[in-house]
């Protein structure tokens, strides 16, 4: 634990000296924010903030992560040791020396197709609304779909079972592990990205549900893993510096959807995979209130003619602003539920 902890804070310093000259860049090249005229009225006043501030996280774990593993490898440090102690795997298990190498590579494929996103909207590629819906959801299939093989393919990870509060046993899923982890990491990624709309909210609560599955890997013996979610959790701390009320930085698609399939593989990694729902409840709660409210208008125009609306306007921090809570109060009060839903997560996964 001290040296994940240790690596979040280097992980944090190295974000937040990057920030300020990658804000610069951002501005130079002219890389900032576009407003939907839909929204609140108090969002045009972020127009032209830079965005695809996900290169302040993604850049420092990626830089600390490949060091520290290329040194484990070099000196010979057995990094699945902990790991088949406390899973009874047999020796010769293909997460050792491996167990890193997936979420870091899904967090650079998911981080690319969201800076092909974000590029296209600030350039007007493609009528300037970015990758279209379907164009975006086969992507993020296809590359959901390679993470599932990885994590389950004998030569790779193995992984093809999943933890179950009070069973004390792992419950192997079989080939049924592919469509479901592939599912789990496309709904994540997309809930994650609806949820970066206010100052600070994104990067808190993905921050916060890190630490709950670093914890959880702490508690499994996969110091790796642990590593990894706090090396995440610094670079978030980091990019929150300048991404606060009032934001200096957006993180734009390459940010949100980097986070939240890298936070899914973790959370299948860690087998706690039924608890993500718990532990990333914000998330959910945000991607679930769309759900609603376009299922039910459809449902409604269909019925009566005329569509009708759960909410005020989704995803749900908006509903918020527009029924007069601030962005600050929004922001606060939702981390503070997604802080007592992580620890109830915990606390499940502990049973």
């Amino acid at each position: 634990m001290s040296f994940a902890l240790t690596l979040g804070t280097v992980s944090f310093v190295i974000a937040v000296i990057w920030g300020p000259p990658l804000i610069r860049l951002l501005r130079k090249w002219r890389i900032g924010k576009q407003i939907r005229v839909e929204l609140p009225s108090n969002h045009q006043t972020k127009l032209g903030t830079p965005t695809m501030g996900g290169l302040m996280i993604l850049v420092p774990v990626m830089l600390i992560t490949v060091v520290m593993n290329l040194a484990n490898f070099l000196s010979g440090f057995d990094v699945g040791k902990a790991i088949l102690a406390y899973f009874h795997f047999e020796e010769g298990s293909p997460l050792i020396g491996k167990s890193i190498l997936l979420p870091l590579l899904t967090m650079i494929a998911f981080g690319a197709l969201g800076a092909v996103d974000d590029l296209a909207e600030v350039r007007g590629w493609w009528g300037g609304e970015g990758l279209r819906a379907r164009h975006m959801f086969l992507l993020q299939s296809v590359l959901a779909l390679a993470v599932a093989v990885g994590l389950h393919h004998p030569r790779f990870l193995g992984l093809h079972e999943v933890g179950i509060p009070t069973v004390k046993e792992l419950v192997d899923v079989g080939i049924w592990y592919i469509p479901i982890a592939a599912f789990i990491i496309v709904c994540t990624a997309n809930a994650v990205n609806l949820t970066d709309g206010l100052d600070g909210l994104a990067s808190s609560t993905a921050a916060v549900s890190f630490i709950g599955y670093g914890i959880i890997a702490y508690l499994q013996g996969q110091y790796p893993l642990l590593s990894f979610a706090f090396t995440m959790v610094g670079a978030l701390f980091a990019f929150l510096w300048f991404n606060a009320y009032p934001a200096r930085l957006f993180m734009g698609g390459m940010g949100s959807l980097a986070l939240g399939a890298t936070l899914a593989t973790v959370a299948l990694m860690s087998f706690q995979w039924l608890l993500l729902p718990i532990i990333g409840f914000i998330f959910v709660a945000e991607a679930g209130s769309v759900v609603l409210q376009v299922s039910y208008f459809k449902l409604t125009r269909r019925l009566f003619g005329a569509g009708r609306r759960i909410f005020k306007m989704t995803p749900l921090h908006l509903h918020f602003e527009v029924i007069g809570w601030s962005e600050t109060h929004i922001t606060q009060r939702f981390w503070i539920i997604g802080v007592l839903a992580a620890m109830l997560g915990i606390a499940l996964a502990l049973l």
